[in-house]
């Protein structure tokens, strides 16, 4: 059994998170902190950042969860979310709107969320080797 699957899932739960806590406080970071910072940071650079270190933590969790307890929900479940994801970063806010983007990006997130932490929680009750330390 590949014993990498406990951090995997946790990291990709965490940068999913980063991504929903990105999407609804960096405005708000931005507006209370302009007069301090003279520099401006790349909404999109950074959507897409996270997008690029997500998505390969996230497909590799998922498959290693699969070939360790079959069950493939979860692996459909977080490639759905990161497609959504992609297509947030892909079209922009130029496309879909300050919502638009907001939105789907926050639905893509909280389904990548979702399906790492089933899968973390299958693979713990069939108690699996794989969550050794």
């Amino acid at each position: 059994m590949i014993k990498t699957q406990l951090a995997t899932d946790k990291f990709a739960m965490t940068l999913s998170l980063a991504c929903v806590v990105h999407c609804l406080f960096v405005p708000s970071f931005m507006i209370l902190s302009y007069s301090f910072l003279s520099f401006s940071i790349d909404h999109a650079l950074i959507h897409k950042l996270i997008v690029f270190i997500a998505a390969p933590i996230s497909i590799y969790a998922l498959s290693t969860g699969y070939l360790n307890h079959k069950t493939t929900s979860f692996l459909l479940t977080g490639i759905t979310g990161l497609i959504i994801l992609a297509l947030a970063a892909a079209l922009g806010e130029g496309n879909l709107g300050e919502f638009g983007e907001r939105g789907l990006t926050l639905l893509g997130s909280l389904i990548i969320a979702f399906s790492h932490f089933k899968n973390y929680q299958v693979c713990k009750s069939i108690d699996c080797s794989c969550h050794e330390q």
